[in-house]
């Protein structure tokens, strides 16, 4: 399907992430929406689905299937390509380390702030180039209605959570070294995670409402003295993704 033919109706909210996040109750999905872009192509086709009654849009970060590292993530034709769409509120999910102590693995926070340790990314529409330059405000990264919303559903549901978190954006694809977690933890982060930026603040770029669901599947390095295995990832994501889900659902459904 091409872009052309979608009905881009008002309110349109699209979730970035991985596979799996279109097991949503009620959802239909209905078809996969190419879209040119001046940046190339997006990291997969976007899957537009009906949600009570509702346009949804799903985008898989790293490709489907799951290919892509985050230092190679095409963030301005993913989002470029949502906002052509209609879309005006993202809801990204993210899976990230915790250093928080209370943010062990299968827990859910909704984070407020962001430290980005990224580099050698396209980071902005505003290069010089296409687009002129521009400064925009990034004093807080999130949107409060969003937020609010997503914290609402979780309440509502009892799902553990936090309310707060400082989200540090570090490069990747490696995990990080204890030493560059204590560093982190100096600064004030309290999650680390490879794909939080320029994610949301290309969108910020682009007036789309941005907020972000981090699902903690491990600890971060040193934090325990245990080693970081896929394995021990892959049973924080099995315990904790019903929940993101279950929490997006709520959302969507709600949210006006």
């Amino acid at each position: 399907m091409s872009q052309a033919a979608l009905d881009t109706a008002d309110n349109i909210t699209a979730i970035i992430g991985g596979t799996g996040l279109t097991e949503l109750k009620g959802l239909t999905l209905l078809d996969d929406i190419q879209v040119n872009t001046p940046f190339g192509p997006t990291s997969a086709p976007i899957k537009r689905g009906i949600l009570d009654g509702h346009q949804v849009l799903f985008l898989a970060r790293h490709g489907h299937p799951h290919a892509i590292p985050p230092h190679m993530v095409n963030y301005r034709a993913n989002i470029w390509a949502l906002k052509q769409l209609g879309v005006t509120a993202i809801l990204a999910v993210n899976a990230v380390g915790g250093i928080h102590d209370l943010m062990g693995p299968a827990h859910i926070t909704i984070p407020d702030q962001i430290v980005d340790y990224t580099y050698g990314r396209e980071h902005t529409f505003y290069d010089g180039r296409q687009t002129g330059v521009e400064h925009i405000d990034f004093t807080y990264p999130y949107s409060e209605k969003l937020r609010a919303a997503l914290l609402e559903s979780a309440i509502a549901l009892d799902v553990p959570h936090s309310d707060f978190g400082v989200y540090a954006c570090t490069q990747g694809p490696r995990l990080e070294t204890a030493a560059e977690i204590v560093r982190l933890e100096r600064d004030g982060c309290d999650i680390v995670g490879m794909t939080g930026m320029p994610e949301a603040v290309l969108a910020a770029e682009l007036g789309i409402d941005y907020a972000c669901i981090a699902l903690i599947v491990n600890w971060a390095a040193g934090k325990t003295e245990e080693i970081i295995t896929m394995d021990d990832i892959q049973a924080a994501i099995d315990t904790g993704m019903g929940r993101v889900i279950s929490i997006l659902e709520h959302t969507l459904t709600r949210f006006d």
